[in-house]
């Protein structure tokens, strides 16, 4: 008689890495942003002010210095004597608010026209910093353990990963396709590729690949486990509960290998849009205030 799968010793599920709670937000934020943007619109085209009645001035100036307020952030965090100032964080948080509130107040003030050169360089200066602003977060909570807590290192990862991988290895030595595969794309999860573009491709498709991992390794264990059931005269329900835990383990080996291969790809996408966010600050700050001249002096 064979020896028993190392898999099937117990009914109860192994212990594994949980995986990362699923955030629920993303489903209904683009929801939220078209009723802004409806929003947006109905009250700009509304007829109620224009760019240059009282309400409409107003809500220009205040949403021009709060992006005139970005440029504190950056100050904050490379000049020392500004340090008594408050945490990095809170001028963090208030960099965000007023990179969201600050563009909407001069939508609104533009009331969704554009009346002059000028008008239309620093509207479209203001569009690139808050698309970057946005896209900069994505990027930024992929490398850091929440939006304001600490940042998270690849060797972090890498230990995960390791420890998830030694699991692995420990429990499906008896299904050795299954473990060649788990192996070669822990390789392929380690190996840095050449060049971001290189980068880019592993992210968008290494989520597919470990897909197709999972399923081929799933088809290799029913075979395995299924002949080893009818040899032992397993219960359905007892191969069950064998293979459910099997894909579970799996499916958290292949997730802490994708977070750690994304992590390093993460890092360079952040670095290249710090190179190409502060630029759009500064553009937004000199058409800013070429656009209060102009509307002031004509």
């Amino acid at each position: 008689m064979s020896q028993a799968p190392t898999l099937a010793a117990t009914d109860a599920a192994p212990a594994v890495v949980r995986e990362p709670a699923r955030d629920k937000r993303p489903v209904a934020l683009p929801a939220v942003v078209v009723a802004a943007a409806l929003l947006l619109w109905f009250a700009g085209r509304s007829g109620y002010y224009t760019a240059g009645s009282d309400l409409g001035y107003y809500m220009g100036v205040a949403g021009g210095l709060m992006m005139l307020t970005l440029l504190l952030y950056p100050l904050r965090k490379h000049f020392r004597f500004l340090q008594p100032l408050g945490a990095i964080r809170h001028w963090f948080r208030l960099h965000m608010l007023f990179g969201i509130l600050g563009p909407l107040l001069i939508v609104l003030h533009s009331t969704f026209r554009i009346g002059s050169l000028n008008a239309g360089v620093a509207m479209t200066c203001m569009l690139l910093v808050a698309g970057s602003g946005v896209i900069g977060r994505f990027i930024y909570t992929r490398i850091h353990h929440g939006l304001y807590g600490r940042k998270a290192t690849l060797s972090e990862l890498q230990t995960q990963f390791g420890m998830c991988e030694g699991e692995v290895q420990s429990k499906f030595h008896f299904a050795l396709k299954v473990d060649q595969q788990l192996r070669a794309f822990g390789e392929l999860a380690h190996t840095r590729p050449a060049g971001l573009l290189a980068g880019s491709w592993r992210l968008l498709t290494l989520g597919l690949r470990a897909r197709h991992v999972h399923a081929r390794c799933m088809r290799e264990l029913r075979r395995v486990l299924g002949a080893h059931a009818v040899e032992r005269g397993w219960e359905r329900a007892k191969l069950r509960r064998r293979l459910d835990s099997a894909s579970h383990m799996i499916r958290n080996y292949l997730q802490v290998a994708c977070d750690t291969a994304h992590f390093d790809t993460y890092e360079r996408l952040f670095s290249l849009w710090h190179v190409l966010h502060v630029p759009f600050v500064f553009m937004l700050a000199i058409s800013g205030v070429v656009h209060v001249i102009a509307v002031h002096m004509y």
